[in-house]
């Protein structure tokens, strides 16, 4: 099967252009022929599992990794054709942003502010209470920040640059859910201000929940890309959680049916494989049989589903692998 892609079509300039982006670490290759592409105003996941080359991509946004091979465009720019301009208009962080421990929060985006010049210190106490930490948090040393709370003053000081284009790598790393429900509440309101946002996670419901597309990467290849709706069409069947009041029975109505896989779980309950509706069904069927559903719930949403079936089909041929530039085939 081809490889999945799914056209992001709009009728504007491309925030971020990725062509053919490959780079090697000695014998490593971190990116292969990547191709990536988000308009203005969108948010992007980056998924894949650790290695997948992710953090290299967000790196190649930044200059702090220059591609062997390919062209990266921001704003329809080249580094080469922009010069020193080229991150004009760019804010965010690779890995776990960095602070001086000693001063608080506040007074590290002070610091951040002036060296951004212009307006950047008005910016401070939105930028504060848009990622939670209004208050007293803002007045704490950072040296006894968590981690979650790390990452939301590196979202605040990201915003200090009134950003048209947002990196962000893995930034719910640490966050209780709280912390999640402010930077998907802060990035959804940016991108309704016209920002586009660029996010890397490994974790498919922040994706689903924040994002309007995504690619998913898997050893340094895109195995999958496109909107969120037309990669959960191209996914597997969801994966649900459930117990009845006789499973033996439960197992033995599904058994004809071909919409609906059901099997044991070794932790007890069942297993089932079903898209929404044929599950409903297949329910209705259990309490026409005088079944009770004791416990439902969903343990793989469809892009998860997608998400393992293309990384394991890739790992699977990573020995096997064309060199790097030849088209690469999935077969889910």
């Amino acid at each position: 099967m081809p490889l999945l892609r799914f056209v992001v079509v709009t009728g504007l300039t491309s925030a971020v252009e990725v062509r053919g982006i490959t780079k090697w670490f000695g014998e490593t290759t971190a990116l292969d022929a990547v191709d990536l592409t988000v308009g203005p105003g969108e948010v992007h996941g980056l998924l894949g599992p650790n290695g997948a080359g992710k953090t290299t991509l967000l790196s190649a946004m930044f200059g702090l990794v220059l591609p062997d091979e390919g062209t990266l465009r921001l704003f329809g720019r080249s580094r080469a054709e922009a010069g020193a301009a080229w991150l004009d208009g760019v804010a965010g962080f690779v890995e776990t942003p960095r602070f001086y421990p000693y001063l608080n929060g506040r007074r590290n985006l002070a610091v951040l502010a002036g060296l951004d010049g212009e307006d950047a210190a008005s910016l401070i106490d939105d930028a504060l209470e848009r990622v939670g930490l209004a208050g007293p948090a803002a007045r704490r040393k950072v040296r006894g920040y968590s981690l979650g709370m790390r990452q939301r003053l590196g979202l605040a000081a990201a915003m200090l640059r009134r950003p048209r284009l947002l990196i962000l790598d893995e930034p719910a790393n640490g966050m209780d859910p709280v912390g999640i429900r402010d930077l998907r509440a802060a990035l959804r309101r940016a991108a309704r201000d016209g920002v586009t946002v660029i996010l890397s996670s490994h974790d498919m419901a922040q994706i689903e929940e924040i994002c309007d597309s995504a690619t998913i990467l898997s050893a340094g290849r895109v195995v999958a890309a496109g909107r969120l709706d037309a990669l959960r069409a191209a996914a597997p069947d969801p994966v649900w959680r459930m117990r009845t009041s006789d499973d033996t029975k439960a197992l033995a109505i599904a058994a004809p049916l071909d919409t609906v896989k059901a099997a044991s779980h070794d932790g007890g309950g069942m297993v089932v494989h079903a898209a929404q509706d044929e599950m409903d069904g297949y329910v209705l069927s259990l309490a026409a049989a005088g079944i009770a559903v004791r416990g439902l719930e969903l343990d793989r949403t469809p892009l998860e589903a997608l998400f393992f079936q293309l990384t394991a089909a890739q790992t699977a041929k990573a020995a096997k692998l064309p060199e790097p530039g030849a088209p690469a085939e999935v077969t889910p």
